[in-house]
């Protein structure tokens, strides 16, 4: 019995370094989508849409591995915990990937050579780093299992959320010219893209919590910047 009890446990990490893994791929696909954007590169967007296959591969990995685990093996309190909260986290992955994808399908959309705003692409640039940031830290908080990074997310979103703002703000200033109105919107739903995945960066650093303490609380209204 102890030897099925030990090879469960070595499954259940496995898992959790897949997801983690998971959460690698994201940041990759990421930083490409991010890249296509800024450079109206076409090919390095087919690239992005291409590759979603291993991110959905990875969930499915993930997903398959532990129901089978739960069919098997019946975990109960910190496990069962932990496999709960890595079922959510593989599907915020997976959500995840799919905005970098739709970011990556914006870029033949908006033109070859689409008319450019200095401003509006530096508040994408500020936000996609942000971004980043928020996803990397959500990897290193379920990792570690670091609650005061977890819940530092709320912030660190809030700020997104403040970016966001901005871009639209920005587009809808932007002038007459219907290319270039039309350019800005494109924008905008890359901002879009981006604050989807600040959300489920977020929702990782809840299931942290979640697998730490046994309680779960949304972060969403715990952090509102002021004004």
């Amino acid at each position: 019995m102890s030897g099925i009890r030990h090879q469960f446990h070595e499954d259940l990490k496995l898992a959790e370094e897949q997801t983690l893994g998971g959460l690698d791929l994201v940041i990759s696909q990421l930083d490409r989508a991010l890249e296509a954007v800024n450079y109206q590169d076409v090919e390095l967007a087919s690239m992005v849409v291409a590759d979603d296959d291993r991110v959905d591969g990875r969930y499915l990995e993930v997903h398959q591995g532990l129901l089978s685990l739960i069919a098997r093996q019946a975990p109960v309190a910190g496990d069962l915990r932990l496999v709960a909260a890595l079922l959510h986290v593989i599907r915020c992955i997976e959500r995840m990937g799919d905005q970098c994808v739709n970011m990556a399908k914006l870029v033949p959309l908006s033109g070859f050579e689409a008319p450019k705003d200095k401003t509006l692409l530096d508040l994408i640039e500020q936000m996609g780093v942000a971004v980043r940031q928020q996803t990397s830290f959500a990897r290193e908080a379920f990792g570690t299992r670091h609650l005061e990074l977890a819940r530092d997310l709320a912030r660190r979103d809030a700020e997104v959320n403040q970016l966001n703002r901005q871009i639209f703000s920005r587009a809808v200033e932007i002038g007459d010219e219907p290319e270039r109105r039309e350019w800005a919107m494109f924008m905008t739903l890359v901002g879009r893209c981006l604050e989807r995945i600040g959300d489920n960066s977020v929702d990782v650093a809840e299931q942290t919590v979640f697998v730490v303490t046994g309680l779960f609380s949304e972060f969403a209204d715990q952090y509102k910047p002021e004004g």
